[in-house]
């Protein structure tokens, strides 16, 4: 089975990103749960830097990791969502781009740890998804209904 279709359901799992994303007011995105958290923007930045990270960065090499998106510099819904839109793209061009048997292929981080293609994308893959809840949660402190998954 080509890995576009295994890790098919991530078209879901960013559709709700977005629209948890939306759920937030503008100045919302500054906003922390607890003292020296991250805030909403830095939440959904990482999501995006992490799959740079591994994907674009350990496995394919296109960039040099370990790069970080900062808040700071993205303070805006529109200009978050453009950084999750493009890496979010990369991603599912590279998994088109797979075959099965390119999953067993080890990649060796900087730091020298080796990991599967198969496990660099489901750890990708449930990053987001664990960030994702985050975010819901944080709907939840601000008195709204978070994701109902």
């Amino acid at each position: 089975m080509k890995p576009i279709r295994i890790f098919s359901h991530w078209e879901q799992v960013r559709f709700d990103l977005l629209a948890t994303l939306d759920g937030f007011k503008e100045a919302e995105l500054a906003y922390q749960p607890f003292k020296n958290s991250w805030s909403v923007g830095q939440i959904a930045l990482h999501i995006a830097d992490c799959a740079d990270n591994w994907l674009h960065g350990v496995v394919r090499g296109e960039i040099t990791p370990w790069v970080f998106y900062d808040f700071q510099d993205h303070p805006t819904r529109g200009e978050i969502k453009k950084i999750l839109e493009l890496s979010y793209r990369k991603t599912c061009s590279f998994l088109e781009s797979l075959e099965e048997n390119d999953l067993d292929v080890l990649y060796t981080t900087p730091h020298g740890e080796k990991f599967s293609l198969y496990w660099i994308i489901w750890h990708v893959l449930e990053h987001e998804i664990h960030h994702r809840g985050e975010l819901s949660l944080i709907h939840g402190l601000l008195g709204r209904e978070g994701l109902d998954v």
